[in-house]
């Protein structure tokens, strides 16, 4: 380890904590210092797979100037709070926490200590996501879709659709569309399998949100309908197309008249990252150089509070499953 080298840990090495293991391991400007797990035996075997060692909390946390919690949610409060109060840099992966009010304590936490609290909506970090950050700006949006589908999983998942899969998206249209949700609407079926949502927000435009755990092909996708052009974003690709419309014309062709309509499609080069990569080397930068991080705890309460609200509308069976409409104060 260098002086410029940024000490790393990781909270909770299941399968998602192991890969934030393994990337510490390869950025050049972090060195994986430790893990931690409550399981000692798990904590052994994957510090043995990447030459640190599995230490215990507090030892972890004196080592280490950054941490990435990846425990079940339930748990990330206290285990922040803990690497917080350390003086420890802290990622959180979504969703942030369960309740709101913690969010808030960590916030202000990490604001009186000058210490920087990012949380891991890794979408931000998917080049498709980062190049259409490029674009927005540009663009008169009316609408925007989403869909976050697949078959089921062969590991236990304590979140609903909405909290586990439908957050991304929720952080990616919140992140791109201006203004203020006005309101919403949501529907699931009684296992919490499958939800969609929708989105008004008082600058005009809609959004549309689609998730599933049940549906026979994976599909990451967002489609933006703006006034000149369609975007479409496939976020497994890591791709971009943009749909434009040439002006309608009539040409005379022998005495026929015909009418002429044309489609182009701009295919935007993208460089082919691992998200999880570009995710936490911003970290470890935005941790070394006091900068604000791409998604802080601000952000990821904001986004939080409106996933927590679609899932209890989704969840509702009133009527037998009708849909739940509400205006956000």
């Amino acid at each position: 380890m260098t002086d410029d080298t940024v000490a790393a840990g990781v909270i909770g090495v299941g399968s998602m904590g192991q890969n934030h293991a393994r990337v510490y391991d390869e950025l050049g400007d972090t060195a994986l210092v430790g893990v931690f797990d409550v399981d000692g035996d798990r904590a052994e075997s994957v510090a043995n797979d990447y030459g640190t060692t599995a230490r215990s909390m507090d030892d972890l946390l004196d080592a280490a100037d950054i941490v990435s919690v990846v425990v079940p949610t339930q748990f990330h409060y206290e285990n922040a709070k803990r690497a917080l109060e350390s003086d420890v840099h802290v990622l959180v992966e979504k969703p942030f926490v369960e309740d709101p009010e913690n969010g808030q304590e960590l916030v202000d936490i990490a604001d009186e200590r000058d210490l920087v609290l990012q949380v891991g909506h890794i979408e931000r970090f998917n080049p498709a996501v980062r190049a259409l950050r490029d674009l927005v700006d540009d663009l008169d949006i009316h609408a925007v879709s989403t869909e976050r589908l697949g078959p089921p999983v062969d590991r236990a998942i304590d979140d609903t659709v909405v909290m586990d899969l439908m957050i991304h998206d929720l952080d990616i249209v919140l992140d791109i569309v201006d203004g203020a949700v006005d309101s919403y609407d949501a529907v699931g079926t009684p296992d919490c399998s499958h939800a969609n949502a929708n989105l008004a927000f008082d600058s005009g435009v809609t959004a549309s949100l689609t998730t599933s755990r049940v549906t026979q092909e994976k599909v990451r996708g967002l489609t933006i309908s703006a006034a000149d052009c369609r975007v479409k974003i496939d976020y497994i690709e890591q791709n971009i197309e943009i749909h434009r419309s040439s002006v309608p014309s009539y040409i005379d062709d022998e005495s026929l008249v015909r009418h002429r309509h044309e489609n182009f499609v701009e295919t935007l080069a993208v460089e082919q990252v691992e998200p999880l990569q570009s995710e936490l080397r911003s970290f470890a930068n935005a941790a070394s150089t006091g900068t604000e991080p791409v998604v802080d705890g601000e952000q990821g309460l904001r986004v939080l509070k409106l996933t927590k609200e679609l899932d209890e509308a989704a969840r509702e069976t009133l009527d037998g499953g009708a849909r739940l409409t509400s205006t956000v104060d």
